[in-house]
């Protein structure tokens, strides 16, 4: 069955950086849109970050362009998020997700994504 696993999340102060990532399996990676999303307590999930394939196109959310990146590694199955100038804001639990069969590219809409992670945490000190 499809397995995603997350993981690198952590404690970090403000202004550091982390890399969370994704290792996918059971599914062929190479065509499947990626994305990654996140719950802050008390809030609903929203979604980060999503990267296409076969171009590998890659898409932000306002709050986090210019200071995030996602990329992936198809001959790893695994997908990243490379984390900079971190704000508590950040702090949330964040969940990779893999799109549906034949989408070249996911955005924000949860019904877009067939499979998901577990979760794994980010906290951002001030």
């Amino acid at each position: 069955q499809v397995q995603l696993s997350e993981s690198g999340g952590g404690l970090v102060q403000a202004g550091g950086s982390l890399r969370v990532s994704c290792a996918a399996s059971g599914l062929p990676f190479s065509s499947r849109a990626m994305g990654w999303f996140r719950q802050a307590p008390g809030k609903e999930r929203e979604w980060v970050a999503s990267i296409g394939w076969p171009n590998g196109n890659t898409y932000y959310t306002d709050s986090v362009k210019g200071r995030f990146a996602i990329s992936r590694d198809n001959a790893k199955n695994t997908v990243f998020l490379q984390m900079n100038s971190l704000k508590p804001e950040d702090t949330a639990v964040y969940y990779c997700a893999a799109g549906r069969p034949g989408y070249t590219v996911s955005f924000g809409y949860e019904y877009e994504y067939t499979n998901w992670g577990q979760g794994t945490q980010v906290t951002v000190s001030s």
